[in-house]
């Protein structure tokens, strides 16, 4: 086994202030591209969805919520499927509490192409409260690319879609598959994918944070049950 190589305090601490400022250009980078996702256009999503869940049938624009965004997990979960993919839920696992998100205009849900009733007891078995949808009856899945054709058979990959709500209207801005998923899963992680971002003053482009009027960015952060609503 090749472990690190043993220094002095004095030794340590030099490689630790060289490291140090090549993470503060990674995260001045990380913020540049954060910027042009936001930058981003975005297409208006003028098929009508229908999804399964616990409360019966939902739109696409059921799923914000009432919020102005919402980010979809697309969760590898086949309609033959006993259980969910392992990866998935590993992810789903590591995702933060619901009301950080909620609290800056954000919706989180997971859509699954398995019926819903295969969906239910999975749910249950990993303990999992967050919204949960099939998409079995739909082309969600298909038109968003995480279920493909492949040697004549359906296939499955994993996914994350963000989508803006401007009234009834819903627009699809942003998504990423498979090893885009790698390092996601708290709240600024996921609000960093969105178009309003994580609603900080300091985010470009100018005036996105207020746009819709939500609260901004870090001011807005509580413990999870002082949230109003």
């Amino acid at each position: 086994m090749s472990l690190p190589e043993i220094v002095t305090r004095a030794d340590w601490r030099a490689a630790r202030e060289a490291l140090l400022a090549k993470e503060k250009a990674a995260t001045r980078a990380r913020d540049a591209l954060n910027a042009e996702r936001r930058g981003l256009p975005m297409v208006e999503v003028d098929k009508e969805y229908v999804f399964e869940g616990g409360d019966g049938k939902a739109t696409l624009l059921d799923l914000f919520e009432g919020r102005d965004q919402l980010v979809v997990h697309h969760f590898m979960f086949a309609p033959e499927w006993d259980a969910g993919c392992r990866g998935c839920s590993a992810f789903l696992d590591q995702v933060g509490h619901l009301a950080h998100l909620r609290a800056r205009g954000t919706s989180f849900a997971a859509v699954s192409r398995a019926p819903y009733p295969r969906i239910l007891p999975f749910k249950a078995r990993m303990g999992w409260t967050l919204p949960w949808y099939s998409s079995y009856v739909s082309d969600f899945n298909t038109d968003f690319e995480v279920t493909r054709e492949h040697e004549g058979e359906l296939v499955e990959r994993p996914g994350l879609s963000c989508f803006l709500r401007d009234r009834d209207r819903v627009f699809h801005t942003y998504s990423t598959y498979e090893r885009g998923l790698d390092g996601l899963g708290s709240t600024t992680s996921l609000l960093d994918l969105t178009a309003l971002g994580r609603r900080e003053h300091w985010e470009k482009p100018e005036g996105r944070a207020s746009a819709f009027g939500a609260p901004v960015g870090s001011e807005a952060v509580r413990y999870h049950d002082e949230y109003e609503g």
